[in-house]
């Protein structure tokens, strides 16, 4: 009986990290099996086919057994059992309505360059598959260190990494961006200068969330109030897995006002551990009148089709599209600054 064709090993590595993202597996797992296809990929397939042969793909860096077994199976065309396994415990999703079909992109998603797990080109590239037509790139700012946040000189660099991108990449556009701490004392955490050569800046507390509600809603209205603030992110700083974290104390009546007099959307947190703002807020900004923005807060591809989330609970409270900024042209929504 003839040999079964064999699989692209390098495609279905891919597949199993990007599967482990979108079910939030474990980091160090995504990491091997990421790896693992970044390695491989610059083999010659004779070495791969050789080594699969002789069982000595071990002894390449960062190729354990899991991802041997998978590269193995992969080129005997069958399909790896590993991937098999990542299928059929992958979650459902909610099914994309019209909300999610409304939408032409996300405004919220991490790189490497930050706390992110993957090349920004790699972001890039999935959300274009999934039919964006554009992602604005908001890695974290400088305080935020335990994530790698951006200098002024690294974001520069970045900003030219993106530019080189958009000419590989057009018509899919990558738009200029970063994820500010809301200081202390309502200041955003970055150079003002700069900010205003960004396309979306969203600004999220990430620091001493259990601040009275009184000085909470003062710093949240502050930062609001700056003309380089796009969007208000994951707003009440909550986390529903794990060990959890409770809301942060501010008058949501307060903020949502702000939010509106000063044009700023109101983020739709996607993330399964945020799901943020809760429901009761939610329709509270939209009783208020804000616009919003629904994004993933994406640290890796396969967690991008995690904006299903926030577009099922828009759809809950019969969210007009219309008011989602993330349903605009990329041209429309740059005029808005």
């Amino acid at each position: 009986m003839a040999a079964d064709t064999p699989r692209d090993p390098v495609a279905d590595l891919r597949q199993i990290a990007y599967l482990l993202e979108r079910g939030r597996g474990a980091t160090p797992r995504v990491k091997a099996f990421r790896g693992a296809a970044a390695l491989i990929a610059t083999l010659a397939a004779e070495e791969v086919a050789e080594r699969a042969k002789n069982d000595t793909l071990t002894e390449l860096p960062g190729i354990g057994e899991s991802t041997s077994t998978a590269i193995r199976e992969s080129l005997e065309g069958k399909q790896p059992s590993y991937l098999a396994k990542v299928l059929a415990e992958s979650p459902d999703l909610p099914k994309p309505g019209r909300m999610r079909k409304a939408l032409r992109g996300d405004l919220h998603l991490h790189s490497d360059w930050s706390d992110g797990g993957s090349p920004i080109e790699e972001m890039m590239q999935a959300a274009r598959d999934l039919g964006h037509e554009y992602v604005a790139l908001t890695d974290h700012s400088p305080r935020l260190t335990v994530a790698r946040g951006l200098s002024p000189e690294r974001l520069r660099e970045q900003m030219t990494v993106v530019r080189r991108l958009n000419e590989e990449m057009a018509p899919f556009r990558i738009l200029t961006g970063i994820e500010v701490d809301i200081l202390d004392n309502g200041d955003l955490d970055q150079d003002y200068d700069l900010l205003a050569e960004l396309d979306i800046v969203v600004a999220s507390v990430h620091s001493k969330l259990r601040m009275p509600g009184r000085e909470m809603t003062k710093r949240m209205v502050q930062a609001i109030a700056n003309p380089h603030t796009d969007v208000l992110g994951h707003c009440t700083g909550r986390l529903l897995a794990g060990r959890g974290r409770a809301e942060s104390e501010f008058d949501a009546e307060i903020v949502f006002e702000a939010c509106k007099q000063f044009g700023v959307a109101v983020e739709i947190n996607s993330r399964p551990e945020r799901l943020d703002p809760p429901r009761r807020l939610l329709r509270l900004a939209d009783e208020t009148g804000c616009v919003f923005s629904i994004d993933t807060d994406a640290h890796a591809p396969g967690q991008l089709e995690w904006q299903v989330n926030g577009c099922a609970r828009a759809e809950e409270i019969n969210l007009d599209p219309a008011r989602v900024i993330n349903t605009m042209t990329a041209d429309q929504l740059l005029a808005r600054r």
